[in-house]
C-alpha cells in the first residue's frame, strides 16, 4: 500500500549562493498512520503466544507501507568543477546514493536527521535520485557558446566519475528539461519584485558590476531555483549553509501560489475538469542543512573566503582534474602562517584549520583524533607535501574514471537522455497542475 510520497530534495546551486539565515529545505515530514487492522492482526497474534495458540491464520504478514523519497541537486557547468564542489555536494550525493543518508544534515534546530529518521519497520523506503548540471544558472552572467556546452559534459562525466551511478541515479542537463523554464516563467508573473530586491547575490554582484551591465536572468535566478525545487514536490531539501535565503523565497511562493490559486469551488472544478486531484499543486519545502563532511572548504589563498570558480586566481583552489604535479605546486604556495605546529578550530589560524579539514576530507575512514595525533607537530614543510599526496591519491580514481567516461560520447549521451526522460515525467505532471490552477488551457 502506497502513502504519500515524502520527497527529499536537495539543492546545491554551487556558484548560486546566497547568505541569509535559512540555508534550508528542511521536511515536513509525511506521518505514517497503522492500519487499523495492522494493529488488530498484532493483538491476536500475543493472544495466541499466550494460549500458546499460534497459527498462521492469526499472525497474517501485513504488507510494509512505501514511502518515496527523492533528491534533486545540481552543479553549475561553469569552469573545473573544484575541490569545494566535490566535498561540499557531489561527494555527499555519493553517500545518499549508496545509503539513504546524509550523515552531517540537521534541522534548524540543531537535530540530526539521522535520529530523526530512524527506520520504522512498517515501512520501506524507496529513493529517486536526479543529479543535474545547471546550465541555465550559469547564463546568469555571460558565457563562452563553445566553452558552455564541454563544461556542461564536462560536469555530467564527473558526477559519474566521482560515483554517481546511473544504474542507481538519473543524471540529465538542466535545460533538458523545458518545464524548469516553463515554470519559471510561470512563478516570475506571481512574485513580488520587492521580494527578489532583497536577495543578496543580486544585490552583491550588480554592485561589482554595476546594474547597467548584469542581466535580468540574475536578478530573477531564485524564481528559477524555486522552480527546480517545487517541479519534483519535495518536502525536505538538503542545502548548504549558504543557501537559506533561496529557500525562504521558495516557501513563500509556495504559499502565495497555492493561497491565489488552489482554493474553494472554481479550483476544484478544474481539477476535475482536467482530471487532477483538487490537493493544492506545490509542496512547501523545509529545510535540511548539510554540512561539507562538517566544515566548508575554504580558498587557498585566504582562508577566510570560500574556495571559489569565480576567483581570478587560479592557485586559490584545487580542482577535480588538476594533473599531481599542479596540486603539489598550489599546495606549496598555499597561504599559511608562521606559527608552529598545525591545529584545528583556532579562529586566529583559519587557514590551519582549512587544510586540515580538507586532509580529513580526502580520508574518510580516518577520525580527527587520529589525524591531529599525526600532524601537531610538523611544520608547514613537512605538512604541506603530506596533504598534497593525499590530495593526489584521492583525486586519481576519479580522474581516471572520468578519462574513460569523456572519451565515450555516445554512453554519456545516453546517460544524459535517459536521465531527461526521467525527469520531464515527473516535472510535467507539475507543470500541468499548475496550468491548471492559474486557468490555462491544457492539451486533452
Amino acid at each position: 500500500m502506497k502513502v504519500s510520497p515524502h520527497h527529499l530534495l536537495m539543492f546545491t546551486l554551487i556558484g548560486l549562493s546566497c547568505s541569509r539565515s535559512v540555508t534550508s529545505f528542511a521536511p515536513i515530514v509525511t506521518s505514517l498512520t497503522k492500519q487499523p487492522c495492522a494493529a488488530r492482526s498484532f493483538s491476536l497474534f500475543a493472544e495466541a503466544i499466550a494460549t500458546g495458540e499460534t497459527e498462521s491464520s492469526t499472525a497474517t504478514p501485513q504488507k510494509k507501507k512505501v514511502r518515496t523519497r527523492r533528491i534533486l541537486s545540481g552543479v553549475q557547468p561553469t569552469g573545473n568543477l573544484h575541490l569545494g564542489n566535490y566535498l561540499g555536494a557531489i561527494k555527499q550525493w555519493v553517500e545518499f546514493q549508496n545509503t539513504g543518508k546524509f550523515s552531517s544534515a540537521q534541522d534548524l534546530e540543531g537535530k540530526s536527521y539521522e535520529e530523526k529518521d530512524k527506520d520504522d519497520g512498517d515501512v520501506e523506503v524507496v529513493n529517486e535520485n536526479f543529479f543535474c548540471v545547471v546550465d541555465m544558472h550559469a547564463i546568469t552572467v555571460p558565457q563562452d557558446p563553445d566553452e558552455l556546452e564541454e563544461s556542461t559534459l564536462a560536469s555530467a562525466a564527473l558526477y559519474i566519475a566521482a560515483g554517481i551511478d546511473p544504474t542507481k541515479s538519473k543524471i540529465f542537463v538542466q535545460s533538458h528539461v523545458s518545464s524548469h523554464a516553463e515554470l519559471a516563467w510561470l512563478l516570475n508573473c506571481v512574485t513580488p519584485m520587492n521580494w527578489l530586491e532583497r536577495m543578496i547575490q543580486f544585490k552583491d554582484k550588480s554592485k561589482k558590476a554595476g546594474t547597467e551591465s548584469v542581466g535580468v536572468g540574475l536578478f530573477t535566478y531564485p524564481v528559477l531555483m524555486a522552480a527546480d525545487i517545487l517541479l519534483y514536490q519535495a518536502d525536505r531539501v538538503p542545502v548548504g549553509e549558504d543557501q537559506r535565503q533561496h529557500l525562504e523565497l521558495a516557501r513563500d511562493i509556495v504559499r502565495r501560489f497555492n493561497d491565489q490559486y488552489c482554493k474553494g469551488n472554481p479550483y476544484k472544478k478544474r481539477c476535475k475538469k482536467a482530471g487532477l486531484p483538487t490537493y493544492p499543486v506545490f509542496t512547501e519545502p523545509e529545510a535540511m542543512i548539510v554540512k561539507a563532511g562538517g566544515a566548508r572548504v575554504m580558498s587557498l589563498t585566504d582562508g577566510k573566503s570560500k574556495m571559489s570558480k569565480s576567483d581570478p586566481a587560479e592557485a586559490s583552489r584545487i580542482n577535480v582534474l588538476d594533473p599531481p604535479d599542479v596540486i603539489r605546486e598550489k599546495i606549496k604556495r598555499c597561504k599559511t602562517d608562521s606559527l608552529p605546529g598545525v591545529e584545528w578550530d583556532n579562529p586566529e589560524r583559519p587557514e590551519s584549520t582549512n587544510l586540515l579539514n580538507i586532509y580529513a576530507a580526502v580520508q574518510p575512514g580516518r577520525s580527527r583524533e587520529d589525524i591531529l595525533e599525526e600532524v601537531k607537530d610538523m611544520a608547514w614543510g613537512e605538512f604541506k607535501p603530506l596533504l598534497a599526496e593525499a590530495l593526489i591519491a584521492h583525486l586519481e580514481p576519479i580522474q581516471k574514471r572520468y578519462a574513460e567516461v569523456r572519451t565515450d560520447d555516445e554512453y554519456l549521451r545516453m546517460v544524459l537522455r535517459e536521465g531527461a526522460e526521467a525527469a520531464e515525467e515527473i516535472a510535467e505532471r507539475t507543470l500541468k497542475a499548475t496550468k491548471v490552477a492559474m486557468g490555462f488551457s491544457v492539451p486533452k
